[in-house]
């Protein structure tokens, strides 16, 4: 359970008691923002995990119990090799220099997605971190990584079958919840909002049941450029709304 923090920098027209307390982002944008700057497209995502950190902390300042991030999705593998072993080195790299400071700013870390397909040193620091910071309660950080929607259902349904094949559960035993508990995501919340940046009118395959209710919030700043100011807004964006989950 992540603890109530106490809030700082609070913008004053932002209702806490309206806060969302899972946040979800697709951080999308960072070879653009490079392209724009005539640089390659590695700056942009190097750029783009010092927006990310910056982000975690002002979640954590103000209040936002969770923050999930799109790291990398099971269709990146397509891109460029050397992008993609820039990202995979980029990851463990940022993992090993700011674990201290996780420690320190009390973030609990987890990875959701299928890790097994990861280089193994960049495993080992995955589990690293996890472990070390698996008791910490100033907020939960989940990192999204070789992660996709479709495919995290079929291995729950897979799992369910299983069990069901092997008579260890009953078909009239299936709901949400046990579904839910299938998911990589068995145990943290559902986001409440989904930001999306770069302006793309889409959700890439990114947690597919677990946003049936949140609110989308898509904005054209690039990822790299996306700050507390930009955060302010959206959330002023989501105490507008009024969520009704499908009721009146």
């Amino acid at each position: 359970m992540i603890s109530k923090p106490i809030l700082q920098d609070l913008p004053i027209d932002l209702d806490v008691q309206r806060l969302p307390r899972h946040i979800a982002v697709i951080m999308d944008g960072n070879g653009r923002w490079a392209n724009q700057r005539g640089l390659p497209r590695i700056m942009g995502h190097r750029r783009g995990v010092d927006t990310l950190k910056s982000l975690l902390r002002c979640c954590k300042d103000w209040g936002i119990e969770s923050l999930t991030a799109y790291a990398f999705s099971t269709e990146n593998w397509g891109r460029p090799l050397e992008e993609v072993d820039f990202l995979m080195t980029l990851f463990e790299r940022v993992l090993r220099r700011e674990l201290d400071e996780m420690m320190t700013e009390g973030v609990q870390i987890r990875f959701v997605g299928d890790l097994k397909a990861l280089p193994p040193s960049l495993q080992s620091e995955i589990q690293r971190a996890v472990d070390a910071t698996q008791a910490n309660k100033g907020i939960q950080f989940v990192v999204a990584t070789n992660y996709g929607g479709r495919w995290e259902i079929l291995q729950a349904c897979r799992q369910i079958a299983t069990q069901v094949q092997q008579g260890k559960l009953a078909v009239e035993e299936i709901d949400e919840s046990l579904f839910a508990s299938h998911l990589y995501t068995a145990g943290i919340c559902d986001p409440d909002l989904l930001i999306r940046t770069s302006g793309e009118m889409r959700v890439s395959n990114f947690l597919l049941w677990q946003v049936a209710y949140a609110e989308l919030y898509v904005t054209d700043t690039l990822w790299p450029d996306f700050d507390r100011a930009e955060l302010h807004q959206a959330l002023q964006n989501y105490q507008q709304r009024h969520r009704r989950f499908g009721r009146i």
